[in-house]
């Protein structure tokens, strides 16, 4: 390695997520454009309509769009508009690490101490991720009991509207040849299909960079048969017994605008009407425990009267563990997010994740304003290394300059990304208190069960053959061994976890110490325990969940094709729609209509 860069790449992390000033599209322009979406203090005090869609994000956009072809639908989302910045992948870090009340990622800590990051804007996940798209596995499609036609038809419908196959870099192409000489074969080439060996997928990013997401798929709605209202924060759902009837009814919502005035939504009693949680995995199960359906218990420590005793709502929540290696470069490395992934036998997902100078600003002004480095800098409090009382203002800016006058060749190079199927481990959701805004304690038991564990070796193992291959000789170092590389990523800051430095750690405990999440997290009202294969919600009726908290195990290698697929797909929720989810009619209904990229 360079001289000099030794110490300074343990600090490269930190940068990952770097920040810049986050600048919003003038939302009064786009509102001008799009008449059905309104802001929630100009809704009127009591509406009716057939669905109410709680969640304007990956599920709940292509649901509503799909909804109104024949009913008046509103969709509610507690943020707004997606922002300029959020746009093109030069930014994808600028929205993760702003960390202010306005900010379209509302971070939270699990109580495992890793830090994450929950969707605040229309098109949910889908603005804020890395863009990449595949499939779920047809073993998985099987194993969820849902029809194939209808999800390939879905899948193509979703496909059609805003995913692109990447321009494949030559950092990227170097990380697939080298998985390939690791092992991790066949090469499929690009697929949108999730199968065992190594394979470009999909990007919601076109080939000029700029993001495509969710809220695209509201171009396809009718426009008089939806209104989507922003910044509307639902406080709960509304119930009543109902003559004949032996379990309680959905009727409504009730929503709070920004200037702190409650409104109500009601049903319109129509045979299919219902309400549809779309909240995510931390809103739906939070939405339905302060809504009186939840453990009997819990809620009642809270003051919530409890509407039916449920124990599982919020359970089984879990997020893929992911761990990454950061790869110095002794030459420059253009930016790339994750378009080549390998998928091996032992359940381990391998991607990764390039770019010259991770953290530096890429404009003059932007550098003058920026004043921490994301979601990984000292500023955030992720000083790893440090116990916690040590973790003072002071200490953090100290370690913020600290990178701020590192060499920019720190800078350049590449992480590679290891996650694991599944995952096994599991945890839970429960309330911190009634307020809707606020962030429910999580707690997800990263590695807790072996076979997790497991898995996540064979990942390191498969990388260190990557970063030993001769595909990838040209983006590291000659003198650097695989050993101080790995050393070196494991003193990054990446969680609030105690950290055990030693010269002999194992696989097993860099997987622990360096473990991050990789956005995938999942379930709190999963088929079976609290929604049934059509995704009603036990225990009540006109009421269902289409999210991925509905998910047992995350699908494929990215969960956000089939969170939209499954947005789309409806399963019985629109049995009367079923007839236009063809291969025939989706073409003529939903074609890919000529808008300029990134219109939200």
């Amino acid at each position: 390695m360079a001289p000099g860069l030794a110490s300074s790449v343990a600090l490269v992390l930190a940068a990952f997520l770097g920040c810049l000033c986050l600048v919003a599209l003038s939302e009064d322009d786009l509102l001008e454009n799009l008449r059905f979406v309104r802001r929630a203090q100009d809704a009127p005090l009591v509406s009716h309509y057939n669905y109410i869609v709680i969640g304007g994000g990956t599920a709940g956009c292509p649901l509503a769009a799909t909804l109104s072809e024949h009913s008046r639908v509103l969709l509610l989302e507690r943020g707004g508009l997606p922002y300029r910045n959020m746009s093109n992948q030069q930014h994808f870090t600028d929205a993760l690490a702003d960390t202010s009340l306005a900010s379209p990622a509302q971070r939270f800590i699990s109580e495992d101490g890793v830090v994450n990051a929950r969707a605040r804007v229309l098109g949910g996940g889908s603005c804020l991720n890395a863009g990449f798209y595949t499939r779920a596995s047809t073993q998985y499609v099987q194993a969820a009991g849902w029809d194939a036609r209808l999800v390939n038809s879905s899948y193509r419908w979703v496909e059609r509207a805003l995913v692109f196959r990447p321009d494949v870099p030559p950092w990227q192409a170097a990380l697939r040849d080298a998985l390939l000489e690791a092992g991790v074969t066949p090469d499929n080439g690009f697929t949108f299909d999730h199968v065992p060996g190594t394979k470009i997928g999909g990007t919601i990013f076109d080939n000029n960079g700029e993001r495509h997401t969710a809220a695209d798929f509201l171009r396809h709605a009718r426009p008089g048969g939806l209104t989507v209202l922003l910044y509307a924060t639902v406080s709960r759902i509304l119930f009543r017994q109902q003559e004949g009837v032996p379990y309680p009814v959905a009727y409504g919502v009730v929503f709070t605008d920004p200037l702190g005035v409650q409104h109500r939504v009601y049903l319109r009693d129509g045979a299919k009407d219902e309400v549809i949680l779309s909240a995510g995995t931390l809103g739906s199960p939070q939405l339905l425990m302060l809504s009186g359906v939840g453990p009997q218990t819990h809620l009642e420590a809270h003051g919530i009267q409890v509407l039916v005793d449920q124990p599982m709502v919020g359970q089984g929540v879990a997020d893929n563990p992911m761990n990454s290696v950061f790869i110095p470069s002794p030459v420059p490395v253009g930016l790339s997010l994750v378009q080549v992934v390998g998928i091996t036998k032992s359940g381990s997902f391998i991607e990764g994740v390039s770019g010259s100078e991770f953290g530096i600003p890429v404009s003059e002004g932007a550098r003058r304003l920026a004043r921490n480095f994301g979601m990984f800098s000292p500023q955030t409090g992720q000083l790893g290394t440090l116990p916690p009382r040590q973790r003072t203002p002071e200490a953090l800016q100290r370690a913020a300059e600290a990178m701020r006058r590192l060499d920019r060749r720190a800078f350049r190079g590449g992480f590679i990304l290891e996650k694991i199927l599944g995952p096994v481990s599991s945890g839970h959701i429960e309330l911190r208190s009634v307020d809707p805004r606020a962030n429910p304690a999580v707690t997800f038991n990263y590695f807790q069960d072996k076979e997790d564990l497991d898995r996540c070796v064979h990942g390191i193992e498969t990388i260190e053959k990557v970063i030993q291959s001769r595909a990838f000789a040209n983006f590291t170092y000659a003198n650097a061994s695989v050993e101080s590389i790995f050393s070196d990523s494991a003193n990054f800051p990446v969680n609030l976890l105690p950290r055990h430095v030693n010269d002999s750690r194992t696989p097993q405990q860099y997987c622990k110490d360096t473990v991050m999440t990789i956005w995938h997290y999942h379930g709190g009202c999963q088929v079976g325990a609290v929604v049934d294969d059509d995704y009603r919600v036990f225990g009540v009726q006109r009421l269902r969940v289409i999210d991925s908290s509905t998910f047992k195990y995350s699908p494929g290698t990215n969960p956000q094709a089939t969170v939209m697929m499954l947005g789309r797909i409806l399963h019985e929720v629109a049995s009367h729609l079923c007839h236009i989810i063809s291969n025939e009619l989706l073409p003529v209904l939903f074609p890919k209509l000529p808008y300029p990229p990134h219109a939200f």
